[in-house]
């Protein structure tokens, strides 16, 4: 659905995985612990999308993750339609591949994408700020 770029090494997914859990240890609300465990079953839907078989943490044993499947829809789509209709606005000659989902939240995430996908640094930051002033984005 996201079709985000495939990550090949293993390494790489659990990386993630290991910054997420870590996040989520960290987060003190009902709310951050909600996104903070969204991600973590975000890293392990993609880490096994991608081919490479992840057993659930303990800290999803025994919840129930319709809530949690349900927030994680709609926080990662409204990331990635973010990055669509930035891109778009910014004349990117290639907007129709950008799909990222990272934090649009986070400055230096902007730089990233930006340079992933060949956009001006200034012009996106700045379609960017724009947008989040009105985008519905989940923390």
């Amino acid at each position: 659905m996201l079709n985000l770029q495939r990550q090949p090494l293993a390494s790489w997914h659990r990386a993630r995985l290991r910054e997420e859990l870590r996040e989520r240890r960290l987060a003190e609300t009902s709310w951050q612990k909600l996104s903070e465990t969204s991600d973590v079953l975000f890293s392990i839907t993609r880490a096994q999308y991608d081919g490479f078989p992840t057993r659930n943490p303990a800290c999803l044993s025994g919840l129930n993750s319709s809530p949690i499947h349900m927030y994680m829809l709609a926080k990662y789509t409204s990331r990635w339609s973010f990055f669509k209709a930035a891109a778009l606005f910014c004349n990117a000659r290639d907007w129709k591949l950008v799909h990222e989902v990272v934090n649009p939240s986070k400055d230096h995430k902007l730089t990233e994408v930006a340079s992933r996908h060949e956009i001006d640094e200034k012009d996106f930051r700045r379609v960017s700020n724009q947008l989040r002033r009105i985008w519905p984005l989940f923390p």
